[in-house]
């Protein structure tokens, strides 16, 4: 299912992504940002049931990449500031995001625990992309996780979702006023939960350099572990298109 927003044109269905070798369809959960879209100049579509496998999937890429970037997720022509926003951390504590991630490279996606397709196969490809840094790389990215069901997604549920991919990743939950002004911040489309219906969340992932703390690179949901691994190293070192 896809969703017009006003301010943009109609956004058709998304690209299905491969679980390495097996395909990965996508339910309506994953909505896309439309700003993102309008951004960076992306036609971002949601995709249902079908979808087949990406021959790339084996190998951890899936995302062609073109033109003369080094990246092989897509570098923005406009860049997004990280939220200043203050939410609540996996331990229960306040978290401002933008001051206890300054000075490093993040990952940045906006989801749910209980989604049953695009998050888990996302952070699962964050965790092994992760895995495949050095550890002095490892020590020099921050994976953030902003849950989209805050209701639901207390801190200790956060933790123990995470802790399945990585303990070191960073889970915030809070006020979903607050949580959707973050994400429209970074172009992110999200939705306040309603009862009986799915939460709304965008797809996306986005790459933030350590030496402006804003958002240079855009990954939809047909990246793969491989994307991230070969792009993490070089947003560590804040390398411009």
């Amino acid at each position: 299912m896809s969703r017009s927003l006003p301010f943009l044109p109609s956004l058709s269905s998304l690209s299905s992504r491969s679980d390495r070798d097996t395909a990965r369809p996508l339910s309506r959960r994953a909505l896309l940002g439309g700003s993102l879209a309008a951004a960076s100049g992306l036609l971002l579509t949601a995709c249902g049931s079908g979808g087949g496998s990406n021959s790339n999937a084996a190998s951890g890429n899936s995302i062609d990449s073109t033109g003369q970037s080094p990246y092989q997720g897509t570098y923005l022509p406009r860049t997004f500031d990280k939220p200043d926003v203050t939410l609540t951390d996996s331990s229960g504590k306040p978290f401002n995001l933008a001051q206890r991630t300054a000075g490093k490279a993040m990952m940045l996606y906006f989801g749910y625990t209980h989604c049953p397709d695009v998050c888990p196969t996302t952070m699962g490809d964050l965790a092994v992309a992760v895995s495949k840094l050095t550890k002095a790389q490892q020590q020099q990215v921050d994976v953030v996780f902003i849950s989209t069901d805050p209701g639901v997604d207390t801190p200790s549920t956060l933790r123990s979702w995470l802790d399945s991919f990585n303990p070191a990743f960073i889970g915030l939950t809070g006020d979903i006023g607050t949580i959707i002004k973050a994400a429209a911040s970074v172009g992110v489309y999200v939705a306040a939960p309603k009862a009986g219906q799915e939460p709304v969340h965008g797809a996306e992932v986005l790459g933030f350099f350590p030496s402006d703390n804003k958002a240079h690179v855009l990954y939809t949901s047909g990246a793969a572990w491989g994307n991230y691994a070969h792009d993490i190293p070089l947003l560590i070192k804040s390398v411009t298109a």
